[in-house]
């Protein structure tokens, strides 16, 4: 288990004066980041090993989104791996101990060489230690999309902002794309994301919004149809 602490700033805050939910998924992916650093499993050591931990989905719960000035704890966990996939669990406690988000995520061991994924080793997970999952929602990491009814939203092309250090769309952009499709005054309450295909600079996205029952469901993918990555965003 590894925590850090930090205090909400004014550049994470979306409209409403709280935390925004792509600032929340950049905490949660620091949190992970600066446990792999601490433990001399980081940035460096992941590109001379040439296999690294690819984010496959995220599953994040909000309780409450925390205002400016905020202090916060966020803790990451390893909770299990199998075959290929590793799974760690996230959280963050407000002042007060109070948590108000959890998230559960699906990561794969990716063999950056050969450019498809492999098979956990104890090395790969050992150094993290295992925790007991939190209890949550059990859902499928697969997203299901509609083959009808979505609209289709306008175009853009990935811009070098969008990229980071592996030179492809981060994690969080894909987010923040997708919630610029939702009407001003949702609640996002729970955010679900399933990552099936790396954009990189240049390529075209194409959104399609999907109104569903309890939310919405935002696909991005590019202008022949291959998905890149889907968001389900819950009431």
């Amino acid at each position: 288990m590894y925590s850090f602490e930090s205090r909400v700033r004014y550049s994470e805050l979306a409209e409403n004066g709280r935390l925004s939910l792509d600032g929340i998924v950049n905490y949660l992916q620091d949190c992970t980041c600066f446990e792999s650093e601490k433990l001399g499993v980081g940035m460096e050591t992941t590109y001379s090993r040439e296999r690294m931990w690819v984010l496959n989905f995220w599953q994040i719960v909000v309780d409450r989104y925390p205002k400016l000035g905020e202090q916060i704890r966020i803790t990451t966990q390893a909770c299990g791996s199998e075959k290929m996939f590793g799974y760690r669990n996230f959280m963050i406690h407000d002042e007060a101990g109070d948590m108000v988000v959890k998230a559960y995520s699906i990561w794969s061991l990716l063999d950056m060489k050969k450019g498809r994924p492999c098979m956990v080793q104890p090395e790969d997970i050992e150094l993290y230690g295992i925790e007991e999952p939190l209890p949550m929602e059990k859902v499928s990491r697969k997203i299901a999309v509609p083959k009808e009814g979505g609209q289709q939203q306008k175009g853009f092309q990935v811009q070098e902002y969008h990229l980071d250090t592996n030179h492809h769309v981060n994690n969080g952009q894909y987010v923040r794309m997708a919630t610029a499709y939702l009407p001003d005054d949702f609640p996002v309450r729970e955010m679900r994301a399933e990552y099936r295909r790396q954009a990189k600079l240049g390529d075209m996205i194409q959104p399609m919004r999907n109104e569903m029952e309890d939310g919405y469901l935002v696909v991005l993918q590019d202008p022949e149809g291959q998905v890149y990555c889907v968001v389900r965003f819950i009431r």
